[in-house]
């Protein structure tokens, strides 16, 4: 069966002189003349790639791809931005939009063929081979100021460095969020505008457009430190969409929840294969802990899906409940326990790195090794 283009473009001269080219080459064409009768017309025909102009009449090509980008029947189909428009911002807001290709006119009819060619041998390539759930690594701590958020970044770098695997690290924290701050990302909302569209408006494409790419490897979603967004908190069907998603889009996906008091998260804790607890040593944090070992018990942490505690210490350990103290208070055995380092935590943040980007032969940084290579062990069995 042929490929179905659907072209939209508002010049009727443009329109048919395209349409006849790919007619000619044994496309089935289906056509547009405004952003509206685009959006129309794809969710109806199903089109495999999508020649859209940018100034067009009642909704620009930027809106339809943004649109089409946010909707799940058609967050999928490629789309070939062909315009007049030729600045660079024109061709950024094209791509940011959701653009897979941006071809300015006027053009080759050969380099157009092309380009629709390549377009849609990459898409039949990517949907050729079913998509494998990755593993899903949660990271959570009884109460706020232990180290959880760190860990979770740290540990999720030093997976990715030891295994070379597709790593995405997500925070899922409105209004809470640390690493854009810390690794100098100004102004980060990728989690925000996620929750902001409703659960079935959330999408592989959705996120891809949210995701930052970092140049130690491992992408990111990032949460805002803006206070108005803690009412976001709480969106448990955005929560559950976002995690379902992220799965599919990398090998392993670390998630910083924080912690789990939120209606919303029990969704996100169904959704992890493997539980790291983090605490300090002090009396409280460890009675708390202990508290929520026996609520993550009952989702079947400890038993059908493994929990691993890790105690990180942040005071010196004359003023430290010990090893033995802490796992009599907890129940469980520790998995490992991190030394303080406020030296390199604030050279860390000075310079806009993770903590395991410093010293990378100091304690603080093996500790995260062998955490990493504990977690290769049990997720390759």
């Amino acid at each position: 069966m042929a490929d179905k283009i659907l072209i939209a473009d508002d010049d009727p001269e443009t329109l048919r002189l395209i349409s006849l080219m790919l007619q000619r080459q044994g496309y089935q064409i289906v056509s547009a003349t405004n952003g509206s009768q685009a959006l129309a017309l794809a969710r109806s025909e199903h089109p495999d790639l999508i020649v859209l102009d940018v100034m067009m009449p009642d909704m620009d090509g930027f809106t339809v791809a943004r649109q089409l980008r946010g909707q799940e029947t058609t967050a999928g189909i490629p789309i070939l931005m062909f315009t007049a428009k030729s600045q660079v911002e024109d061709k950024i807001s094209g791509y940011e939009s959701g653009a897979d290709d941006y071809l300015t006119k006027p053009v080759h009819p050969a380099e157009l063929q092309a380009r629709i060619r390549a377009l849609l041998s990459r898409t039949k390539a990517r949907t050729a081979a079913p998509v494998e759930r990755g593993r899903v690594v949660g990271v959570i701590s009884a109460k706020g100021g232990v180290g959880a958020s760190s860990l979770a970044l740290n540990l999720a770098l030093s997976y990715h460095k030891k295994t070379r695997q597709e790593v995405i690290a997500a925070e899922l924290k409105p209004s809470q969020g640390s690493w854009g701050v810390e690794m100098g990302f100004e102004d980060p909302e990728g989690l925000t505008k996620l929750l902001n569209l409703k659960p079935n408006e959330i999408t592989t494409a959705a996120i891809e457009n949210n995701l930052i790419t970092t140049t130690y490897g491992i992408r990111l979603l990032l949460a805002s430190i803006k206070t108005k967004d803690a009412e976001l908190a709480g969106m448990s069907g955005q929560l559950e969409a976002i995690v379902r998603h992220l799965a599919l889009m990398a090998k392993v996906v670390f998630l910083d929840i924080g912690t789990p008091y939120l209606p919303g998260l029990e969704s996100v804790l169904k959704q992890c294969d493997e539980l790291f607890l983090v605490s300090d040593p002090q009396p409280l944090s460890i009675a708390r802990a202990r508290s929520l070992i026996t609520d993550l018990n009952h989702l079947g942490f400890g038993k059908s899906r493994l929990m691993s505690v890790v105690i990180i210490n942040r005071v010196r350990s004359d003023i430290a409940l010990s090893a033995q103290q802490i796992q009599d208070g907890l129940g469980q055995p520790v998995s490992i326990v991190f030394p303080p380092a406020p030296e390199q935590a604030f050279q860390a943040t000075q310079r806009g790195v993770p903590m395991v980007m410093i010293q990378q032969e100091g304690l603080v940084s093996q500790q995260f090794v062998r955490l990493a290579e504990q977690l290769v062990d049990r997720l390759n069995k």
